[in-house]
């Protein structure tokens, strides 16, 4: 299941959905009977109702994935990385991994939590995602100091795990870079990842200690944290 498939899958889930707070609710015209009770549609039964549909999804999308072959990729020579920031440390992600880097958005816990790294819900263009953090997954620090002076845009980072898209909140995006598959090589076989989770090594990048991430054990972690 490639990006593209991946994110279909939220609108898909959107027209299966009778998504009321975009008709009639907070983001429609207000004309709802129940919103003067509610106040604001994430109070409201129908809302959480869709939010558990939607994490019901990730389950029954990972139960029927099965095994898909993967074909070998031809040799490169560069590897294209998502360069982002957690707290103080820097963290790479494999670009295939990514559908899209979009502005923050507001995030609506559940009354219901299935894990410590799932926060809730976020609205992604009419569509309910769920919305993980990867400092808890990492087991990361989350605080950090920012130089003063510098302007920082936190992002949300829309992923494809294996049953539907995750979004994850970033304090920081640098871009996208190519970095030479010999030094990701090298990184690898460094050895200094071994005591950080998900991790394939270590690399120097812009002055900066970048941890590259495991997209795979990564993905495996975000479905465990969604089912």
């Amino acid at each position: 299941m490639n990006a593209a498939d991946t994110f279909s899958l939220t609108h898909e889930d959107a027209q299966a959905i009778d998504d009321c707070w975009n008709r009639i609710g907070i983001h429609g015209d207000k004309s709802c009977p129940l919103l003067s009770e509610h106040i604001h549609c994430r109070n409201c039964a129908v809302y959480s109702a869709a939010a558990t549909r939607l994490l019901d999804r990730y389950a029954l999308q990972q139960e029927d994935r099965g095994q898909v072959s993967t074909v070998a990729e031809s040799e490169v020579k560069t590897r294209s990385l998502l360069m982002f920031r957690l707290g103080e440390e820097w963290l790479g992600l494999a670009t295939r991994s990514l559908v899209e880097v979009a502005p923050m958005q507001a995030i609506h816990s559940l009354p219901h939590q299935r894990s410590r790294a799932l926060l809730g819900v976020a609205n992604v263009r009419g569509a309910l995602v769920a919305c993980l953090s990867l400092v808890e997954l990492l087991g990361l620090d989350g605080t950090g100091s920012v130089a003063s002076g510098t302007r920082v845009m936190p992002r949300m980072l829309i992923i494809a795990a294996h049953g539907g898209p995750v979004v994850v909140p970033v304090d920081e995006v640098d871009g996208i870079h190519a970095i030479d598959e010999n030094i990701l090589e090298a990184a690898s076989r460094s050895g200094t990842q071994a005591s950080a989770k998900y991790t394939r090594g270590v690399l120097q990048f812009k002055g900066r200690s970048l941890r590259w991430l495991d997209e795979e054990q990564l993905l495996s972690a975000v479905t465990r944290s969604l089912t």
